[in-house]
């Protein structure tokens, strides 16, 4: 999320965070929670590599490059996603056909949700959108009077969604009001919900500028982060489990960007551990400042976002090393080293790792390229040592880690190419 100060919005790395947790695959072949279960990141189906690329396509945004494109969602092997070109695909996962395209008026950088019988996603027209899932047919809008570039999830009998410097909204499924939590300061807000809590929501109106959680039912905080926490520029998309919340966080810093690993008591928000780290740029620096690196990472609603795998917390930050931590003590398990900048958050499949890493040359086409260059990949670490064990070359860097459901696995990049691959016999 961004923070507003007055008239002018500070990049301020979207912080963001809440959740959008709902409950998890109930169906292996399908992937509708934002970052799985907890948001840990983390598939029950195992994709083991190798893996080939099914197919492939091309939006028609021309040569525009992408600074988000957030995760799909997959409900009865269909594929739903927004675009920067302002429209909403529907398109089947097995053949790539699409069933219906829908127009807005605007990007659309939201996460959307679908139950049986719709679609819901946010637009920067200001509008979230409800659609027949079969035929694409506009069902309802609701006007959020602010860009909606936010999770949109699905909790109980509600439709729950953010839009920038205005509002958390909660609607009936019908798209009728029910309730408006303030949010003056946050821009780019992941929202998730698990047992009736919400993480992280922005503060009540007389603290807008901290985030917490949320009782759901009751519309009160049951507690705030430290303040201690609350000076940095951007907060990731938490990973919850039994006993912790999980974030990361980053800030410019005088030697370049410092992350934070913090794991806070679920029930009371006491930290627990903290792990800091100073970002590993010497391999591959990014282009321009690092002010300007940051602003493009904001864009991507998981950026940052840790994976849990059994006791380890996984986190990619944008730099070159991957690094493994315990749940319990925050201690380093494993670093991985690469030679290019992750482009992705980590998603763990199996005992896999899977993370994008840009090209030599970021936003180039990889065609483009000069002679000897790399171009970007996804790349399979182990999750029990770090050690890279596949990779596969991309039209463009990913830039949110792959969803999988049943036995395909689906991304985006930044050259707008949408991606199914499935495990090679």
């Amino acid at each position: 999320m961004c923070r507003r100060f007055g008239a002018a919005i500070r990049f301020c790395g979207a912080v963001v965070l809440v959740v959008a947790a709902l409950a998890g695959c109930a169906r292996h072949d399908q992937w509708i929670t934002f970052r799985g279960e907890g948001g840990r990141g983390h598939s029950r189906n195992a994709m083991t590599p190798p893996l080939g690329v099914r197919w492939e396509l091309s939006l028609q945004t021309g040569d525009r490059r992408s600074f988000a494109f957030n995760n799909l969602i997959v409900k009865d092997d269909t594929l739903y996603f927004g675009s920067t070109d302002g429209n909403f695909y529907a398109m089947s996962i097995d053949t790539g056909y699409m069933d219906w395209v829908f127009r807005t008026g605007a990007a659309v950088n939201s996460v959307p949700y679908a139950d049986e019988t719709q679609v819901y996603f946010g637009s920067n027209d200001g509008h979230v959108y409800a659609l027949d899932r079969r035929s694409g047919e506009e069902v309802w809008r609701f006007n959020a009077g602010r860009t909606v570039q936010s999770t949109v999830i699905g909790y109980k009998d509600m439709i729950i969604f953010s839009g920038d410097g205005g509002g958390i909204w909660f609607l009936t499924r019908d798209g009728e009001l029910e309730h408006m939590h303030p949010n003056p300061v946050w821009h780019r807000v992941t929202l998730q919900v698990m047992d009736g809590e919400m993480y992280m929501v922005p503060g009540p109106t007389e603290n807008p500028r901290t985030l917490g959680v949320y009782d759901v039912t009751e519309h009160t905080h049951r507690w705030l982060l430290p303040s201690e926490i609350m000076s940095a520029l951007w907060y990731s998309f938490p990973a919850v489990t039994r006993s912790h919340m999980i974030t990361q966080t980053s800030r410019i810093t005088a030697y370049g960007v410092e992350f934070n690993t913090y794991a806070l008591d679920r029930s009371t928000g006491r930290i627990e551990w903290l792990r800091r780290f100073e970002g590993d740029f010497s391999a591959h620096p990014p282009d321009g400042s690092m002010h300007a690196w940051m602003r493009d990472r904001t864009y991507i609603l998981d950026y940052q976002a840790p994976a849990v795998w059994r006791d380890r917390v996984i986190s990619a930050s944008g730099d070159t090393i991957v690094r493994a931590l315990s749940e319990r003590t925050g201690a380093i398990e494993w670093e991985s080293y690469l030679s290019r900048r992750t482009s992705s958050a980590p998603m763990i499949s199996g005992d896999h790792v899977y993370v994008g890493v840009f090209g030599d040359t970021v936003g180039a086409q990889a065609d483009g390229a000069r002679e000897g260059s790399r171009p970007p990949r996804l790349l399979a670490l182990s999750a029990r040592s770090g050690r890279k064990v596949w990779e596969l070359e991309t039209n463009g860097a990913i830039l949110s880690p792959p969803v999988v459901a049943g036995r395909y696995m689906v991304f985006g990049t930044d050259q707008n190419y949408v991606y199914v691959l499935e495990r090679v016999l």
